[in-house]
């Protein structure tokens, strides 16, 4: 699923306007971005925990030259699935 079918969805169940359920939409990732820029977490229950993580620096290879190159500290994002959404991918109830 795209982000365009997520819309279409939502504004069918919800019998919102397309332009309505794409606001929503919009905010709702917007929110859930500044949170974790922000260095907070997002923790949606029955469906999971959005959080950040640091990757240490390290020295990496570049794989055309084979040099080694140094790659900085980098802060990514980390989804963690709830139990729900676990058993749901895996069959049960």
């Amino acid at each position: 699923m795209i982000k365009s079918e997520l819309i279409t969805r939502l504004a069918q169940e919800m019998r919102l306007s397309a332009q309505d359920a794409k606001v929503v939409v919009d905010t709702i990732f917007d929110e859930i971005i500044k949170t974790l820029s922000e260095g907070g977490r997002v923790e949606l229950r029955n469906f999971g925990i959005f959080s950040m993580r640091t990757r240490k620096s390290r020295m990496g290879r570049n794989p055309k030259t084979g040099e080694q190159v140094f790659v900085s500290e980098k802060k990514i994002p980390y989804f963690k699935p709830g139990k729900a959404v676990v058993n749901a991918l895996n069959g049960k109830k």
